[in-house]
């Protein structure tokens, strides 16, 4: 097997052994990106010279017998509205084009004790707005599985650079379902963890009450080893909750006895694929047969969580983007008449279309005579939808079900239509509603030959969970071996 056909403990594995080098290891990723990734575009900025100092130092340690981290020459991609220091930090969007952070956050910080290697920051939907990655100011991404397809989104290039073995690991974010669709469109295991598990001191914010960054890999342990390095407490982040990490990586191989998973009505309605459907039952008998008690569930308020995420969502944005206006940083206009107007130009100039729909309809929510009417009744609602979810895990440990109502669609098929985009992520962002921990696992292929993946949803602070079912499943089928053929560098 080719360097870059291996999993990340597979990496970590040949390098311990003596068989291979962390600047080996890199060369290969960075070859394999150099090969492909003018026809995937998973990556906006590829630092081959830094990575390979980065991993050169790795090596120098190992030589000389000192300590190394938990991810010691271990190639680790970034979505690029994580704050790198002396690095552009552009969110796709021409807003910050050339702004270049002058610290890093901590997720990157966590990152380099650990010895990771990092290798460039991957596109996305302009500040994570969209389902498609369609929306970068910069580039579109592609679907390794099939070019003519999206990748999903906002973490698009994250998914796609795993799934097309550009890197073993990668970061993304997740404010609606950010990470799980794109996991699920490419055929590798994404994971939103609870709110407040890993900090988002750093994070260029969407939604600040919806965004969390997690790991993409391309099995469980992977999965389970990254986020162990990013999780825990940081008091730079007042959202971040102060809770032992528990040790996902040495846990996750350890069977659920006894493990009840609920199936939500709600989530085989109409508008579900026959073939996602099939692939969410077919897991849910696996299950049956490895002993689990299999519980019928209601989530009776999940078919308000798209009106009320585009609620909130776009409310926090508005609020968020409003920074963006031309004096500290960011894009300023050249020409413009007087203050009000350089705002204006400047803010007009740097924005994309779904951005600026955003705002306005965040903005209209939370102005007066509507605030009552809309943004606060959808936190009402929001209220109600963890409600049901807490009545659920009564009588369930976790919850299965589709990720996306359908494989990856084709890109430009739903540009013009925000709302049928917008449904896409249907079955997503109820979790993030209620700050709940989930993950996409590869769980079969449509007819056309295009990932599917199931969904497992918990309660908070669940990950370890979470990634012991997720491998039980892992463990009794080859999806997530599946690669697209693009061929390899090495």
């Amino acid at each position: 097997m080719s360097i870059v056909g291996k999993t990340a403990p597979q990496l970590l594995a040949v390098q311990a052994a003596g068989e291979s080098s962390a600047v080996a290891v890199a060369t290969a990723f960075l070859d394999q990106i150099a090969a492909h990734d003018d026809s995937i575009k998973a990556f906006l900025k590829v630092d081959r010279d830094g990575a390979l100092q980065q991993a050169e130092a790795v090596d120098r340690k190992r030589r000389e017998g000192q300590p190394l981290g938990r991810l010691a020459g271990l190639p680790v991609a970034l979505k690029d509205l994580v704050c790198t220091r002396g690095q552009m930090t552009t969110c796709a969007s021409r807003i910050l084009q050339n702004f270049v952070p002058p610290y890093d956050a901590e997720i990157v910080r966590r990152l380099r004790e650990a010895d990771a290697v990092l290798i460039g920051k991957t596109n996305m939907d302009e500040f994570a707005m969209g389902s498609s990655t369609e929306n970068s100011a910069f580039q579109i991404t592609r679907n390794p599985w099939d070019t003519e397809r999206s990748p999903g989104g906002s973490s698009g290039g994250s998914a796609a650079a795993v799934a097309a073995s550009m890197t073993p690991l990668s970061i993304g974010s997740d404010t609606g379902g950010s990470i799980r669709q794109p996991a699920a469109f490419c055929g590798v295991v994404g994971m939103k963890p609870t709110y407040g598990r890993v900090s988002r001191f750093g994070l260029v914010a969407f939604a600040s009450s919806l965004d969390q960054l997690g790991p993409f890999a391309s099995d469980v342990a992977g999965a389970a080893l990254l986020l162990e390095v990013i999780a825990g407490y940081d008091p730079s982040d007042s959202t971040s909750v102060d809770r032992p990490v528990p040790a996902y990586s040495e846990t996750f191989e350890q069977p659920l006895a006894g493990l009840r998973i609920g199936l939500p009505a709600e989530y085989f309605a109409a508008g579900l694929d026959p073939e996602v459907a099939a692939a969410v039952t077919a897991a849910a008998d696996l299950y049956r047969s490895l002993g689990a008690k299999l519980v019928d569930v209601t989530l009776p308020h999940s078919k308000y969580s798209v009106a009320a995420y585009y609620l909130i969502a776009p409310s926090e944005a508005a609020s968020n983007l409003a920074r963006y206006d031309g004096v500290h940083y960011g894009h300023r206009a050249e020409h413009f008449n007087g203050l009000v107007d350089m705002y204006a130009s400047s803010r007009g100039e740097g924005f994309g279309a779904e951005v600026k729909r955003r705002i306005m309809l965040g903005n209209y929510a939370l102005s007066a005579g509507y605030y009552d009417a809309y943004y606060l009744k959808a936190l009402k609602v929001r209220r109600l939808i963890r409600g049901d979810f807490d009545r659920a895990f009564e009588s369930c440990d976790l919850i299965l079900g589709p990720v996306a109502p359908t494989p990856a669609f084709k890109v430009g098929e739903l540009i013009d239509d925000p709302l049928a985009m917008y449904l896409s992520d249907i079955y997503t962002i109820s979790a993030n509603l209620a700050g709940l921990p989930a993950i996409s696992v590869p769980g079969g292929q449509s007819e056309a030959g295009l990932p599917i993946g199931i969904q497992l949803l918990g309660p908070p602070f669940s990950e370890d969970r979470l990634l012991r079912a997720a491998r039980m499943f892992e463990r009794e089928t080859d999806w997530h071996t599946k690669r697209p053929s693009l061929g390899s560098a090495t």
